[in-house]
């Protein structure tokens, strides 16, 4: 941690600095297109001002206090900044239209050192101006973002984070420290607010879950770029505990359902960036190696939980691996508390290794996490050829009986068909008809793929109408690859018709095997 420069202030020259970051949103806010968002950053740096005014008659009228400015770079800020603004880099470098939100977080990031500097004056007379606000604001961004005519919420969100932080406080180890990370206890506030008033819709929460995964090898850039902060900071056994157990306890459930938890994935991205840079927080963790250890198993047990628990109400699974976290920091006392003094004490592991230093107890955590995750990514646990990802294994699982299978086998093909494959439209509409008895649907999906140029659709439309209950499936067409071989991730980039064919085969379609150029259309 570098030594904190202090700088002692009138009163008047302090607020400078918050009146400077309230000016630089409402010209930001000018300079957006989008009225609603003009509105929400104007409204923003409307009330930063405000606070500078009343707050700066309040210190002249207490006899002139002299407020403090620490400028100080604490090494978990900037570590943990870094590690997510190379994962920003790399998501909008594949995905151009996540680039449109980059100046819509540096304006979140400038109400937040206005907020946190009239925050901090308000209740002592020191500031500590330094990285702070980059990890809580860049953390946010990567699982809620409110759409323009909703973004007024997104200050929001910011304020409560900050608010928590510093008014909800306890003694830990005899000094008070905050109780909740400042990202995820928003976050999950406003999650639950969200599920709750049915108004997912007003985010772009499921679109950033959902993009996140499409640029190539995603799992392994997030895994090395938390890899700098887990050897300073030793939160490695909280990744990987929660890794391992979700991990483990897809596979059981794979062994007892023959269908995948998370569907496409072991790990979805989306959770595995909640196990590396959302709840790695030193601050908010266990101080013990096996408080630690348990944490990271109880978040990975609380996602899976959630999955279901919201998969049962009908509600967006994304909310998964935010809403667990700040119930895991009220817990950590009591976690550190059961494995040293408590009924878990015999797990302790503070006598393992006790010849290593700190630094070589944390590179050797370091190289057993990277042995575990090399060891998942190559049983496909982790990565991008995860077989969930696409249609032939839940046709395959579906025909043996799978009811789950069959469900989501309809969500997948619905997506492909309205993504413009006739082959899935057609396919849908034989699954509506076979497994759901829904005739009505499955003609208006036939009609769709019918429109879409694939012959098959067409004439199983017309089989329906003139009341045949015998519809039939047929072959891919090169039209039809590139939107069914992505699967979850983003845009294929291959062109070539062979190539794809060979890549279809590869990925599970047997009757693409050995073909080449099969266009049924007329």
């Amino acid at each position: 941690m570098t030594t904190p420069d202090q700088r002692q202030l009138s009163n008047g020259r302090a607020f400078l600095l918050p009146t400077a970051f309230a000016l630089g949103l409402f010209v930001l806010g000018v300079l957006r297109p989008e009225p609603a968002i003009t509105r929400a950053m104007i409204g923003a740096a409307g009330v930063l001002l405000i606070w500078v005014l009343v707050l700066f008659v309040m210190t002249r009228a207490a006899g002139g206090r002299t407020l403090a400015l620490n400028v100080v770079a604490r090494k978990p800020h900037y570590v943990q900044a870094s590690a997510q603004l190379v994962l920003y880099a790399y998501w909008g470098y594949h995905v151009p239209s996540i680039r449109a939100f980059f100046p819509l977080i540096f304006a979140q990031l400038v109400f937040a050192y206005g907020f946190s500097s009239l925050l901090a004056w308000s209740r002592r007379d020191e500031f500590e101006l330094g990285f702070g606000p980059l990890p809580i604001i860049l953390s946010i961004n990567l699982f809620l973002l409110f759409r323009p005519e909703w973004f007024h919420w997104q200050f929001v969100i910011i304020a409560l984070g900050y608010l928590a932080k510093e008014l909800i406080r306890w003694d830990k180890g005899g000094r008070s420290s905050h109780v909740f990370n400042p990202s995820s206890f928003p976050l999950a506030v406003f999650s639950l607010v969200l599920i709750l008033t049915g108004t997912t819709d007003t985010t772009l929460g499921i679109e950033i879950a959902t993009t996140l995964f499409n640029p190539p090898h995603m799992h392994l850039l997030i895994f090395l770029v938390a890899l700098p902060a887990m050897l300073l900071f030793g939160v490695t056994t909280m990744t990987l505990s929660a890794a391992v157990t979700t991990y483990l306890f897809g596979l059981v459930y794979f062994g007892v359902t023959g269908t995948y938890l998370f569907f496409d994935s072991y790990i979805p991205i989306a959770v595995f960036v909640g196990m590396t840079l959302l709840f790695t927080d030193p601050s908010t963790s266990p101080r013990t190696e096996s408080g630690r250890v348990f944490f990271g198993v109880l978040y990975g047990m609380g996602t899976i939980g959630l999955f279901g628990i919201l998969r049962l109400i009908d509600a967006p699974t994304f909310y998964d691996k935010l809403l667990p976290v700040p119930i895991l920091n009220m817990l950590i006392q009591i976690i550190d508390r059961s494995v040293t003094t408590g009924p878990f004490r015999v797990l302790s592991l503070s006598k393992v290794a006790t010849a290593l230093s700190g630094t070589q107890r944390r590179v050797a955590t370091v190289g057993i996490w990277i042995l575990i995750f090399a060891a998942i990514a190559a049983a496909d646990g982790v990565g991008d050829d995860h077989r969930g990802q696409w249609v032939p294994f839940w046709q395959t699982t579906c025909a043996e009986g799978s009811e789950r299978a069959c469900n989501y086998l309809a969500v997948q093909q619905q997506n492909l068909c309205e993504r413009g494959s006739g082959w899935s439209c057609n396919e849908l509409g034989i699954l509506l008809v076979v497994q759901m008895q829904d005739e009505q649907e499955a003609l208006s999906v036939w009609s769709y793929g019918c429109s879409l140029g694939f012959s098959a659709a067409c004439d199983n439309a017309a089989r329906m109408e003139a009341g045949s209950t015998t519809f039939a499936s047929a072959a891919l067409t090169p039209s039809d690859l590139p939107i069914v071989l992505r699967g979850s991730k983003g845009p294929v980039r291959e062109q070539d018709p062979a190539a794809l064919y060979a890549m279809a085969c590869e990925r599970g379609w047997m009757s693409a095997c050995g073909s080449r150029f099969v266009d049924p259309a007329p």
